[in-house]
């Protein structure tokens, strides 16, 4: 017993070692996607390597592209991409795994930030200090929702400058509009701000 406990008073950086470990696997619009990982602080002998796996096959591959998505990344294009295909990545060397998951792409997709976000004063009340906005904003370039592949669900929220709780306004699946205005009655214009994003599925 207290040999055991000597061993661990003596050895307490054992505890606080991190292995290699898969961060987020991410698709922008249903058509690629890339996974990411962190190094953690375990040394490791030889490379580490993303490496992949489809249901059906028979062996793992290794990851197509390790430039594109950035450092500690590994891309999928279009060729690489199945949709309703699963996958399973694993980080690895060639002692050991670090870590694994499993997955199909329509589970991972997180699309990017809309863009060219606007709004413009209709007008204001007798007493300035209410008025009629209208908010205007596109989809992203890597969404494709004029030809119906992912349809894209906005949240509009607004807040006052010194408060902290969002209230939201509106929501709606946009088809494929990419200018689809919205009209926030009797708010304050200068408090107009948009902040959430989400999809759905045609």
């Amino acid at each position: 017993m207290w040999q055991n406990r000597h061993m661990l008073l003596s050895c307490p950086h054992l505890y606080l070692l991190q292995w290699p470990q898969i961060s987020k696997c991410r698709s922008p619009e249903l058509e690629t996607f890339s996974c990411y990982w962190t190094d953690g602080n375990l040394t490791t002998s030889g490379t580490i390597q993303l490496l992949y796996m489809k249901r059906n096959d028979e062996d793992w591959k290794e990851c197509p592209d390790y430039i594109t998505a950035g450092e500690n990344s590994c891309y999928f294009n279009t060729s690489y991409t199945s949709i309703w295909i699963p996958y399973c990545v694993k980080l690895a060397n060639k002692d050991e795994v670090f870590d694994e998951k499993c997955f199909s792409v329509d589970e991972i997709v997180l699309p990017d930030p809309p863009v060219h976000l606007n709004w413009t004063l209709l007008n204001t009340s007798q007493t300035g200090i209410h008025g009629d906005i209208q908010v205007r904003w596109d989809p992203p370039p890597t969404a494709d929702v004029q030809k119906g592949w992912i349809t894209l669900e906005y949240e509009l929220q607004y807040k006052e400058v010194n408060e902290t709780k969002w209230k939201e306004v509106w929501r709606k699946c946009l088809l494929c509009s990419s200018h689809s205005p919205v009209q926030a009655w009797s708010v304050p214009p200068h408090l107009s701000h948009f902040e959430k994003l989400q999809y759905c599925e045609c």
